[in-house]
């Protein structure tokens, strides 16, 4: 009787095209969470920034703090805190940030998450900036710096 089983080669071979796919598909997966979470975080921050609008239009001024406003603990994705700052007062844990012009971004508030690396510059076309996700043009633009055309 013959004795079944598989050569050294064959459990090389597929060895080498299991690590081949996972060469592959690692990386995407990663990106693909990545996608995920700049994704959660530009909803965190249209939702927190419609908030902050409300209670203008139901107090007449800004909150000088996210936990005024009702996200006091709120963090990014990545685990850092969101950063606010009240323009009008000069308010809040966060800086004034700026396009490739030194031109401020907000009239009325700025909000951003620092992104992955939680490094973060006030001019958002800087290295450490462009992984933030940004409120800019007074909420019209909610995304990636990196992606802020002004």
């Amino acid at each position: 009787m013959a004795q079944r089983g598989f050569t050294l080669v064959e459990v090389v071979l597929v060895m080498g095209i299991a690590a081949m796919v996972l060469w592959i598909a690692v990386p995407m997966a990663r990106a693909y969470i990545e996608r995920g979470r700049v994704n959660q975080a530009i909803v965190d921050i249209g939702t927190m920034s419609t908030a902050i609008r409300q209670r203008i239009k139901t107090n007449g001024k800004l909150p000088d703090s996210l936990g005024e406003a009702g996200f006091g603990n709120s963090t990014d994705p990545w685990g850092h805190s969101y950063q606010y700052l009240n323009l009008f007062d000069n308010k809040g844990n966060g800086q004034a940030r700026k396009d490739k012009a030194l031109n401020p971004l907000n009239t009325d508030f700025d909000l951003y998450s620092v992104g992955p690396d939680g490094q973060t510059k006030p001019q958002v076309t800087q290295a450490d900036s462009r992984d933030d996700v940004i409120r800019a043009r007074d909420g019209s633009f909610v995304g990636l710096a990196s992606d802020f055309d002004p």
